[in-house]
């Protein structure tokens, strides 16, 4: 896996998302932020997550995604519960992944990170095969960007988000960085 001068990596699906802009200029990306999500809640697999950040998630299917009619999101990657990379937005546009965030006393995060989001909830532990991919593509990023942080979503957004939550092991991951 590498990255080409737009931030596209090889070896991952692709799956582009309109939910992304421009980095402001001269901004280096130096934060990589850990978020958790399942579509419906605490429901894997399908292609939900997917059609969420494509803005082609069928509101009428689930009683949950009603709620969810005209938010625009998306994140830079999805590990899929089975360890499989997806990634929508190129690392050197600027995906819609914080929202209102605040790293080290720095605001609007979504300018200098970026973001992961786990296929998963805070109620139920990650996989070994998620961690794997994970910590693999945590090293391909800081190859190529100056990585110095990283933070999970309640770390930037306290009070306000709670991913990648309570069974997101840190330690786990440290280890598998190793």
């Amino acid at each position: 896996m590498k990255p080409d001068k737009s931030g596209w990596f090889s070896g991952v699906r692709r799956v582009p998302s309109p939910n992304c802009d421009a980095r402001p200029v001269h901004t280096a990306i130096d934060l990589l932020v850990i978020h958790g999500i399942s579509l419906p809640p605490n429901e894997y697999g399908g292609n939900a997550i997917e059609r969420f950040f494509t803005n082609t998630l069928d509101h009428d299917e689930h009683s949950y995604y009603e709620q969810l009619k005209g938010v625009t999101v998306s994140s830079h990657f999805l590990v899929r519960r089975d360890g499989q990379i997806v990634q929508f937005v190129p690392c050197g546009k600027r995906a819609w992944h914080a929202g209102a965030s605040t790293w080290r006393g720095r605001t609007r995060c979504n300018d200098f990170s970026i973001g992961i989001e786990l296929e998963g909830s805070d109620f139920e532990p990650y996989t070994e095969l998620q961690y794997a991919a994970l910590a693999r593509l945590i090293r391909y990023l800081k190859r190529a960007y100056p990585i110095r942080d990283i933070a999970g979503h309640s770390d930037i957004a306290p009070g306000r988000k709670t991913d990648p939550g309570p069974y997101f092991h840190w330690e786990k991951l440290s280890e598998c960085l190793a």
